[in-house]
């Protein structure tokens, strides 16, 4: 039994610190080494949840590449229980430009799936039922597979998305919302209309990230909790993979028994946690543990 199973969002992070963003005009600038390592959403939730303590699992498609290669040593690093097809296409990248407070600008390669879904409906489902969680990652071979996930839930457990920066607008994201118990989506496109997609998502549970000013919680349509920003224990330095780190944190924390509002006050304090590391293989006792 898995405390977290991760569905998609595997891939590989080109990290570039650069002197500001946006750039400044140049035909070229030096800057640090440039660093190739795993990332991408799926990648973050789980390797933060591990870093909490949690049995994960992650299932996905990689390519069998350089890039791939990074991935999986990454992952054999871990205790977490990877289910890998092949990517035709290749591994999904992100090329993250890296400002001196730890701003970034992602560049994102997401390497599309063509043809048919790389996990039979019966495989996944049998990975679903071993987990008392599930988070899925807005993959697009997910899209076909969403109704067996829902269906093969074990008896009390949940199933979380992230939708990262959706308008609230956009078709694409909505079945990966209707299918979730729990959704996390960035306040950074939703501007004031932030309250009203969030009802309009009820009954599930929303989570409106903010960055530095926190998060607001709406559960189920009920009246929002704001959820403060946490400082970071040591000065931030890499901010990529914060909010992936933020759903782990409140995942774990919900799997101990937090109240919701608790569990995501202790979550803004693994994201902080996260900022002060520099990637997604975080050293032991620096996430704190729910």
């Amino acid at each position: 039994m898995y405390d977290l199973l991760v569905i998609g969002g595997l891939g590989v992070d080109v990290r570039v610190r650069v002197p500001a963003l946006p750039l400044p005009a140049a035909d070229s600038l030096t800057v640090d080494p440039v660093e190739l390592r795993i990332g991408n959403t799926g990648a973050g939730v789980a390797l933060a949840a591990h870093a909490l303590g949690l049995r994960v699992a992650v299932v996905d498609v990689v390519g069998a590449d350089p890039a791939g290669d990074v991935v999986r040593a990454a992952l054999a690093r871990t205790a977490v229980h990877a289910v890998l097809a092949d990517a035709p296409a290749g591994t999904r990248r992100s090329v993250n430009l890296v400002d001196p407070a730890g701003r970034r600008m992602s560049l994102y390669d997401p390497r599309p799936w063509r043809g048919p879904a790389p996990f039979t409906a019966a495989a996944l489902a049998a990975l679903v039922r071993d987990a008392a969680h599930v988070h899925v990652s807005i993959m697009d071979w997910t899209l076909a597979l969403l109704p067996t996930l829902r269906a093969g839930l074990a008896g009390g457990a949940g199933l979380s998305t992230d939708l990262h920066d959706w308008d609230g607008d956009n078709p694409y994201h909505r079945p990966f919302a209707e299918v979730a118990d729990l959704v996390f989506v960035s306040g950074v496109r939703l501007g004031d209309r932030a309250g009203a997609v969030a009802a309009g998502l009820a009954p599930r549970t929303v989570v409106v990230t903010r960055g530095g000013d926190g998060a607001d919680l709406h559960p189920g349509g009920g009246e929002p909790v704001r959820i403060p920003a946490s400082t970071p224990p040591a000065p931030v330095v890499d901010t990529n993979g914060a909010g992936d780190a933020f759903v782990a944190g409140l995942v774990a924390a919900r799997s101990r028994g937090a109240a919701l509002p608790d569990a995501a006050t202790h979550a803004a304090r693994v994201a902080a946690a996260a900022c002060a590391h520099d990637g997604m293989e975080y050293p032991p006792g620096l996430l704190p543990p729910p």
